[in-house]
């Protein structure tokens, strides 16, 4: 694990030359969750696995997060992108959803431990989220459900939880 989180806006700021979307720094908030948060070894199939980073639903990214994800890793293991229509995402450690709202709780009840669920918007975290990116004064910000993480075998770094909008234990 990384011994410090960089600012985003730096890590943005070198990605892209242009003012980013709001989507382009969900993308590198999404590689910066992914280093400071522990996963059990259990959430892996194998030693060999890669950390996969799943978008459920609508795409918001496009090319901006397979860019920003090509050739890094997490921990020893490189980072794949998958991206699923429907669940189930049992295979990623880390889930976006991008959508519908309507099915968000039922495939958020599915996931077994292990797996890393972020979302938008204020209702994502009561729907049974974990991360959720809001819009706070037209900055990319996000709250946690750190409780709810912990409770599905993952560790977050303080530092991750220091630079959160909001914490709930």
């Amino acid at each position: 694990m990384a011994t410090s989180l960089a600012p985003i806006a730096l890590l943005v700021s070198c990605i892209w030359a242009q003012q980013p979307t709001e989507f382009e720094v969900e993308a590198a908030f999404l590689m910066n969750f992914a280093r400071f948060v522990e996963w059990p070894a259990s959430a892996f199939p194998d030693s060999n696995s890669p950390f996969t980073v799943c978008i459920l639903g609508k795409d918001p990214f496009g090319r901006a997060l397979d860019d920003l994800l090509a050739g890094q890793t997490v921990g020893q293991r490189n980072v794949a992108v998958r991206r699923l229509a429907e669940g189930p995402a049992h295979a990623c450690q880390m889930v976006f959803f991008g959508g519908p709202k309507s099915a968000t709780r039922a495939v958020l009840e599915s996931l077994g431990p292990g797996v890393l669920t972020v979302g938008d918007g204020d209702t994502f975290l009561r729907e049974g989220g974990m991360i959720a990116f809001v819009l706070d004064n037209r900055r990319v910000r996000f709250d946690i459900n750190q409780a709810l993480a912990e409770k599905n075998e993952l560790k977050l770094s303080s530092r991750l939880l220091t630079v959160a909008r909001s914490v709930q234990k």
